[in-house]
């Protein structure tokens, strides 16, 4: 097994620890899901987030598309993808992610995407035709969609959420009081607003924190109450790693005890299924969030 250190652009005087590592993308089943994404001309949140499992997902045939570009109206000081103003989103994509999806024969696919506050529906019909195209072509296939923040914009999340997804999940990212450090354009009380929606819909609800940005354990276990009492039945906590030097810095390396810790905890709680260790990311073993 060929492992790799994590690369991130934290502070040098911060050694990472020996439990980050993971494995180089390889093998034949990573070159397929690869040569699918650029022969389609998809994004993935895999490549556009940097993410430390991009490896071991594509080498199982799974990927997670990102739909509406790869620009995002937000600036969240946390996240990799780029910002700025999107150009218009392509009305061919819910097709080409569909027929892609279909291609790779995956059982259950995770499609997000970044916030296109600029719009209307804030993307709304983009996301319905995504999934309702992959169910037509793929019917055995069980979709999570991560959904962005709508802004309260009520109509436009029914509209996202209704075409048949699954699981539909909402990443809360860190406790309230990081917001406005880690996500200055979001509010905490309107994601839970929006997670406790979805499930008035019917849906299966999941949500996502990372830890590492200073946060206590009192405040990580509080958010976990919030969740709960929003109707959120999947958590996933996971290790947050500074993507460039313009991003936050890394105030704490979590160890494994310290996870393992949130999972029963969190399941003492009343969620359905915790995923919780450094490496986890909001996608990571998503079939098992069913």
């Amino acid at each position: 097994m060929i492992e790799l250190p994590i690369v991130d652009q934290e502070s040098p005087r911060r050694r990472k620890p020996s439990w980050l590592r993971v494995k180089l993308p390889i093998g034949e089943k990573y070159k397929h899901v690869r040569s699918l994404v650029d022969t389609y001309n998809l994004h993935t949140i895999c490549q556009s987030g940097n993410c430390p499992n991009m490896g071991e997902c594509w080498g199982a045939g799974t990927a997670t598309f990102m739909i509406l570009g790869n620009t995002c109206t937000r600036s969240c000081s946390f996240c990799a993808v780029k910002t700025g103003r999107p150009p218009e989103y392509d009305e061919d994509e819910p097709r080409r992610v569909a027929e892609a999806i279909k291609l790779m024969e995956v059982k259950h696919a995770v499609i997000t995407s970044v916030n296109r506050d600029e719009l209307k529906d804030k993307g709304a019909e983009i996301w319905y035709q995504t999934v309702k195209l992959t169910k037509e072509l793929s019917p055995e296939t069980t979709i999570e969609t991560l959904i962005p923040d709508v802004r309260s914009v009520w109509w436009a999340l029914e509209r996202m959420i209704s075409a048949g997804q699954e699981v539909v999940s909402h990443n809360m990212e860190t406790v309230e009081r990081l917001y406005r450090k880690v996500r200055p354009q979001a509010k905490y009380e309107r994601s839970l607003e929006q997670i406790k929606r979805t499930k008035e819909f019917g849906k299966r609800t999941k949500s996502g924190i990372m830890v590492g940005l200073g946060e206590t354990d009192e405040e990580v276990f509080k958010t976990m109450d919030d969740l709960v009492e929003h109707g959120c039945d999947v958590l996933t906590i996971g290790q947050y790693l500074q993507p460039t030097k313009m991003h936050l810095e890394v105030a704490a390396f979590v160890h494994p005890d310290k996870f393992a810790e949130y999972k029963e905890v969190g399941m003492s709680k009343g969620f359905a299924f915790v995923e919780s260790g450094p490496l986890v990311r909001s996608s990571y073993h998503a079939e098992r969030h069913l």
